[in-house]
């Protein structure tokens, strides 16, 4: 009660519904010519088919605003039709209603939902939060959001109707009894009533808040889910904690930790890309890789708001929770089955073959204003922005090396790196096979084969080759086996990650979600690092915004057996697609 107590007390203090860390700092589109060359290239249309929509293709604006159009069916496809039950009422209560993750992304994610058909008839959108706020007020805080298209603006109408407001606190049972009367009352209505908790809340409120969820509104006309946004915890202490608090409240299966990255398509694609293809099966082990980057680049700073990510740094914020659930799928067993429980089973299993990370496989980088950057951002150090505490040592970029110690994997470094104020935005896993034995061309000309999964932007999968070059005796060229997502399906919108995920919510399938041991297991790989790093105040090394980070990443990943080489082009364009990242 203690512990509660003083929860409760941070709570009254504290300001109104903040948004989860890494959505206070979304990074922006990315213009870089990197990528345009990637979505400017393509295959030769003869040699591989497009498939394209039964609709209309839709434009830019729609594209932008995930208009699904005809492939809507293909997220309907899986959903056995009575799960949605014309009696049932699916309510989604957005605790912090009126913070900036539910402005930006939770309430347009549901707009997009239910403009395309794809929730349940009777689904009811409940926003709580302490500022006094009429629904007209809620709508207009995130309706710019949506981007409602043209001749779509009774569409959205219909969707506000389906919207109800209560103000309350997160530490006081009679708000939270006023909501489970508001609830009742349009449950009454019904057979049965089932409830999404969405904590769109600061972590320090998550204690308190699921405490008066579960003891003053849990339904009991049908199903409970509670959804808590990262961070989970800030090492493995607090993360235990706070672990021991909601298994005191909840079972594990009525528990939805998000990581978003586990609902993007090309994220998902990994079972499928390892487990339905024989080609990858025999080389997918040390007898073959040489090593994996797996990289978080974007090419924006703190943005003034440099004060939250200073409580956290890249490590907490990208590497152990986004990157190692990238890692977990990539680095796993097959699983007996497809159910979720197998599939993160084999995830725990990888991730308890790890040791710590040591810091002398670790790389910090802190960026620096770029004097001849185009906009204020670029010019503006992360020492410079005035929310960040004078003399910081948080780290806005980390390289750091982890090691499996098991059959498959011994001796195969597998880097994760990711960082701010970089030259780039992307998220991708490069797989970097081994040299052919014995080669038998001259001056090395044979490069290493290398497979690359890009999540975002342009998503992709390629696999880097060599070739003879045609018309010559034996000279060799790289060059690519290439599914570029926007060519191979042309015209097709792919969800946004949260889409999928409010959807797996409600079917109450859990493979997207994290489980409390693989949380336990990721945190006690990371903490003794973030401990070091913190006690002895390791100074990162500066970097210059809109470069490629420290030097010193390179060197770490030479050292680790992944090779640049920056000879990859596209023919005919004179631009790399590959070379360093």
């Amino acid at each position: 009660m203690e512990y509660l107590s003083s929860l409760l007390n941070q709570v009254r203090g504290s300001h109104d519904d903040l948004g989860s860390l890494e959505h206070r700092h979304e990074p922006h589109d990315d213009h870089s010519v990197h990528n345009a060359v990637i979505a400017a290239a393509s295959p030769d249309p003869n040699r591989m088919p497009t498939v394209t929509n039964s609709g209309p293709i839709p434009t830019k604006a729609e594209k932008d605003a995930h208009v699904l159009k005809s492939e809507k069916s293909k997220l309907l496809e899986d959903i056995p039709r009575d799960q949605w039950k014309e009696d049932h009422l699916y309510s989604i209560i957005i605790l912090g209603a009126s913070g900036d993750l539910a402005k930006k992304k939770i309430y347009p994610t549901l707009w997009m939902l239910y403009r395309d058909g794809l929730l349940p008839q009777n689904t009811l959108f409940v926003g709580y939060a302490r500022s006094k706020l009429s629904v007209n007020d809620l709508q207009k805080s995130f309706e710019a959001n949506c981007k409602v298209q043209p001749g779509q603006e009774g569409k959205f109408q219909e969707f506000m109707k389906n919207n109800i407001y209560v103000s309350g606190n997160y530490d006081k049972a009679e708000d939270f009894k006023r909501l489970h009367v508001a609830l009742d009352e349009k449950e009454a209505k019904v057979k049965a009533g089932n409830r999404v908790f969405y904590l769109s809340l600061p972590p320090f409120v998550f204690d308190v808040a699921t405490t008066f969820i579960r003891k003053a509104c849990w339904g009991t006309r049908g199903w409970n889910r509670v959804v808590l946004e990262k961070p989970f915890g800030r090492d493995l202490e607090t993360s235990r904690k706070l672990s021991e608090h909601l298994k005191g409240l909840f079972k594990e299966e009525e528990i939805y930790r998000i990581d978003h990255y586990l609902g993007k398509e090309l994220v998902q694609n990994l079972i499928t890309l390892r487990f339905a293809n024989r080609i990858f099966g025999p080389s997918w082990n040390t007898h073959n890789i040489a090593s994996v980057m797996i990289s978080f680049k974007e090419p924006i700073g703190t943005q003034g708001r440099g004060g939250y990510f200073d409580e956290y740094g890249i490590i907490r914020d990208i590497i152990q929770n986004h990157l190692m659930q990238i890692f977990c799928l990539a680095a796993m067993e097959k699983p007996v089955s497809l159910d979720a429980e197998d599939i993160r089973d084999e995830k725990v299993r990888v991730l308890r073959r790890i040791k710590p990370v040591k810091l002398e496989d670790t790389v910090l980088g802190q960026y620096i204003a770029n004097p001849d950057g185009k906009n204020d951002d670029e010019r503006t150090g992360y020492l410079d922005d005035e929310t960040v505490p004078k003399g910081s040592v948080t780290p806005t970029f980390a390289s750091v090396v982890l090691k499996i110690d098991n059959e498959r994997w011994e001796g195969v470094p597998w880097i994760l790196r990711a960082g701010k104020a970089l030259n780039e935005r992307k998220a991708e896993i490069r797989v970097q096979f081994k040299t052919p034995d014995g080669d038998i061309f001259p001056d090395d000309d044979a490069k290493r084969n290398e497979l690359v999964i890009r999540v975002q932007p342009n998503e992709a999968i390629y696999l880097k080759m060599m070739t003879k070059t045609p018309n010559s005796h034996f000279g060799i060229e790289e060059t690519e086996l290439d599914l570029t997502y926007s060519k191979r399906y042309e015209g097709l919108v792919l969800a946004e990650a949260y889409q999928l995920l409010f959807l797996e919510i409600l079917r109450g399938r859990q493979m997207h979600f994290v489980r409390a041991d693989e949380l336990e297991e990721t945190w006690r790989i990371f903490t003794p690092l973030l401990h070091q790093i913190e006690k002895d105040k390791v100074k990162p090394i500066q970097y210059k915004f809109g470069g490629r980070g420290p030097p010193e990443a390179d060197d770490l990943a030479a050292d680790n057996n992944f090779m640049y080489t920056g000879t990859y082009k596209w023919p005919g364009h004179g631009s790399k697609r590959g070379g360093k990242q």
